[in-house]
C-alpha cells in the first residue's frame, strides 16, 4: 500500500511541477519581451524594500483592519508551508509524520503542530470575511465594472481553495488523533493533542478504524491535490502576485514619485535647439525609433513584471481623482489591460513561434485615449499600491506616443508645442522678448 501510495505521489508532483515550469517559464519569455532597462543600482535599498513591502506588507497597514487580515491569510500560508513539506516527505517516504518519528521532538512537534492550526485557523477565517467583503458587504473598490465576469470569479476561487484546504488540514489532524492509540492503527502515533483540531476528536469517537482511516487519507491526498490545483492555477490568477510581489518589490523604481523619465532623444533635440553647435555632423538617415509605447513591446520589462504582480486590489484606483470625479480612468484597468493583451501577445509567439501581427495594440485596442487624456499625472496609483506597481509609467509612455507619433493632442496642448518649437517656451513671445512679461506684469 505504501509502495502504490509513494509511486502515485511521485507522479502528480513530477506533472505539478512541470506544468508549473512550463507557464512559468512563457510568463518570463512575455516580460522579457519588454525593452531593456538597468535597474541593478543599490542593492542595499532594494533588499530593504524588498524585506518591508514583500514580505513586512507596510504599505498595506494604511488601512489597519484589511491589512491584519491580508498579513495573517499571506503570513498563515506561508508558514504552514514547513507543514506541508512534511506531507512531501511523507509521500516520498512512505512515512507518516516523520518528523514525529524521534521520540524526544515529539512534544515540540505537537506545539508546532498547534501553532500551525492556529495560522490555519486564521487564513480561514480570513479569507472568509474576504469573501463576505467582496460578495455581500460589496466594498466599492472591490466591485468595479472592470471586475465583472472572470476577475471577481478569480478572486472567488481563490479564496474558496484556501478555506478548503485549510479545512482538509484541520480535518486530517482531527481523525489522526482520533486513530492515535487505536487497535489496528499502530503507525498512527501517539502525540498530544493539537492546539485547535484537538478539540473536534471527540466528533469521530464514534467511528471504525477503517472509516477514520479513510478519512485521514482522504483528507491527506485532497490536501496534496489541492496543492498542486493551487500551484498551477496561480500563473492563470492575479494571484501570482504571492510570488511576484517579492522581485517587483525590489526592482521598483528609486528616484522620488514626482521625477519622470526624460526621453534622451528628446532632451537632444532641446538641447542642439538651443546650442547648435553641440549637435552631431549629418549622417545617413538612421532608423526610426518610436517614441512612447504603443503596445506591449515598446514597453520596459519592468512594466510588464507589473502587469504580472498586479493584485487587482483597487487601491490605486480607490485614490485616483480622475475616477472618484466620474472619467473613464482607473489605473487598475490599466494594468490589468496590459497584462491581457501581453497574455494575448504570447500565445501568438506560442501558436506561431513567432508573433504574427494581429492588427492590435494595446493603445486604442486595450486602453482609450480618454483614459489616457484623464490622468493628472499626481502619482496617487503610484503612492497607494502596496507591491510598488507604477500604473502612471505605462500611462505616460503610451500619451507620448499618441502625441510625438500620432499627433494626437488637444488643440491647447498643440499650441503649446508650437511654441515651445519655434519660441523654446511655452507662451507665444520670441526668444529675444521672453523678458518683456516680467517687465510689463
Amino acid at each position: 500500500m505504501h509502495l502504490v501510495q509513494q509511486l502515485l505521489f511521485i507522479v502528480c508532483t513530477i506533472a505539478g511541477i512541470y506544468i508549473f515550469a512550463k507557464k512559468v517559464g512563457e510568463m518570463r519569455r512575455n516580460i522579457l519581451l519588454g525593452r531593456d532597462e538597468d535597474l541593478s543600482d543599490n542593492s542595499s535599498q532594494r533588499w530593504k524594500n524588498m524585506l518591508l513591502l514583500a514580505i513586512g506588507q507596510k504599505k498595506m497597514f494604511k488601512n489597519p483592519i484589511p491589512a491584519f487580515l491580508h498579513l495573517a491569510v499571506y503570513a498563515g500560508f506561508i508558514i504552514i508551508n514547513i507543514e506541508i513539506l512534511e506531507i512531501f516527505l511523507d509521500g516520498f517516504t512512505g512515512y507518516h509524520r516523520l518528523f514525529a518519528h524521534a521520540e524526544g521532538l515529539r512534544n515540540l512537534y505537537a506545539y508546532l503542530i498547534g501553532f500551525f492550526e492556529v495560522l490555519a485557523s486564521l487564513v480561514l477565517i480570513g479569507c472568509v470575511i474576504f469573501l463576505v467583503r467582496r460578495n455581500i458587504i460589496k466594498v466599492r473598490r472591490l466591485n468595479m465594472k472592470e471586475l465583472i465576469g472572470w476577475p471577481r470569479e478569480d478572486a472567488n476561487i481563490i479564496l474558496t481553495t484556501e478555506i478548503v484546504l485549510m479545512s482538509l488540514l484541520l480535518i486530517m489532524n482531527a481523525a489522526d488523533q482520533a486513530l492515535q492509540g487505536r487497535e489496528g492503527a499502530e503507525h498512527y502515533l501517539a502525540l498530544k493533542p493539537f492546539l485547535v483540531s484537538g478539540n473536534f476528536v471527540h466528533l469521530f469517537s464514534g467511528m471504525s478504524v477503517p472509516a477514520l482511516i479513510g478519512i485521514e487519507r482522504t483528507c491527506w491526498w485532497l490536501h496534496i491535490l489541492g496543492i498542486f490545483f493551487f500551484l498551477n492555477y496561480l500563473p492563470y490568477s492575479k494571484h501570482f502576485h504571492i510570488l511576484l510581489a517579492f522581485p517587483n518589490a525590489y526592482y521598483s523604481k528609486l528616484t522620488p514619485n514626482g521625477e519622470a523619465k526624460n526621453m534622451k532623444d528628446i532632451q537632444n533635440e532641446v538641447l542642439y535647439m538651443m546650442e547648435p553647435d553641440k549637435a552631431p555632423a549629418a549622417t545617413a538617415e538612421a532608423e526610426h525609433k518610436r517614441f512612447g509605447a504603443k503596445d506591449v513591446t515598446d514597453l520596459t520589462w519592468k512594466n510588464l513584471l507589473d502587469a504580472y504582480s498586479c493584485t487587482e486590489c483597487g487601491r490605486c484606483t480607490s485614490v485616483c481623482p480622475a475616477n472618484n470625479t466620474g472619467k473613464k480612468l482607473s489605473p487598475r484597468k490599466i494594468m490589468m489591460d496590459t497584462r491581457d493583451r501581453l497574455e494575448e501577445v504570447g500565445k501568438n509567439i506560442t501558436a506561431n513561434k513567432e508573433f504574427k501581427d494581429d492588427g492590435k495594440s494595446l493603445l486604442n485596442d486595450y486602453i482609450t485615449v480618454e483614459e489616457l487624456r484623464a490622468c493628472t499625472t499626481c502619482q496617487a496609483c503610484v503612492d497607494a499600491c502596496p507591491v510598488m506597481i507604477d500604473p502612471l509609467d505605462i500611462i505616460m509612455q503610451l500619451r507620448r506616443n499618441l502625441i510625438m507619433e500620432d499627433s494626437n493632442a488637444p488643440q491647447e496642448w498643440n499650441m503649446m508645442f508650437g511654441n515651445i518649437e519655434n519660441n523654446m517656451a511655452p507662451w507665444k513671445f520670441s526668444p529675444d522678448d521672453r523678458d518683456a512679461w516680467t517687465l510689463n506684469g
